[in-house]
């Protein structure tokens, strides 16, 4: 892989990441494009590293808030701080299990199943859609949503369906408060990557065959870069209500995966 490449994985991972058109979708359709020759492991490990990078990013706009996060846990007293926290450590169970208890069938699909991707694109695009169209409310996260808003984080693993679009478009469809919504999305992500990170680095789950040093800082930077600009602008865009663009693009490169795929 090339530094110019990895570069554009980074641009995309950036900006998908937080944008509800799922990351990892978009990272393989451009793999499968540019005709990678990574191995898995190789894929995989490039995958985790520009994540990573827009987990970086989150930290440091929300900075204030996962603070607040640290200090609620270790208060143990039960006020709004601890509260808040006890539900993001609820809403990382159902993916943490999945991703143990799946991990190499997870991993196989991250090997240029455009198939799989475009399918799963087409069902982001109508959660997204029907989110959309919820009534907007001014109600706050509870412990029952955390769970449920969990579970589609864990379905999201599959590339092509958005992780933030399904936990933001679930908790919509909840009734919960939109810019509420996205914040709670943004911060639950953080300590799975960091998790899975710790994990690969225990395992034999990273490979830098045909991966220069080079393109992973390139990668990672503008990962880092763009996913700080994509945040700030997606919580403004969810506030006002247009997740319905999103759906439209969603069934736009689904539909042009699902036939790269059926006739490339």
């Amino acid at each position: 892989m090339s530094f110019l490449e990895a570069l554009i994985l980074g641009i995309i991972q950036g900006l998908t990441e937080f944008l509800p058109v799922s990351s990892s979708g978009h990272l393989e359709i451009v793999k499968a494009i540019q005709g990678s020759d990574l191995s898995d492991k190789s894929s995989m490990m490039m995958t985790v590293v520009l994540h990573f990078a827009t987990a970086m990013s989150t930290l440091v706009i929300f900075r204030k808030e996962v603070l607040e996060i640290i200090r609620g846990l270790f208060k143990f007293k039960y006020n709004d701080g601890f509260r808040f926290s006890l539900m993001i450590v609820i809403s990382m169970i159902p993916a943490a299990i999945v991703g143990v208890l799946f991990d190499d069938i997870i991993e196989s699909f991250f090997n240029g199943k455009i198939l799989l991707v475009g399918s799963m694109l087409i069902l982001t695009g109508l959660l997204l859609f029907v989110a959309n169209r919820s009534k907007t409310s001014t109600r706050k996260v509870g412990f029952r949503d955390s769970l449920i808003i969990g579970v589609s984080q864990a379905i999201a693993i599959l590339p092509g369906i958005s992780r933030s679009g399904a936990t933001i478009g679930t908790s919509v469809l909840l009734g919960i408060d939109r810019e509420r919504a996205a914040r709670f999305s943004f911060l639950m992500v953080v300590p799975l990557i960091f998790g899975k990170m710790a994990k690969d680095l225990f395992s034999d789950g990273f490979s830098t065959e045909g991966v220069s040093m080079t393109a992973i800082s390139g990668g990672f930077i503008a990962a880092f870069v763009t996913g700080m600009i994509a945040c700030t602008w997606m919580i403004a865009i969810v506030k006002r209500s247009k997740l319905s663009y999103f759906s439209y693009y969603c069934f736009i490169v689904g539909a042009i995966a699902i036939s790269w795929a059926t006739f490339a």
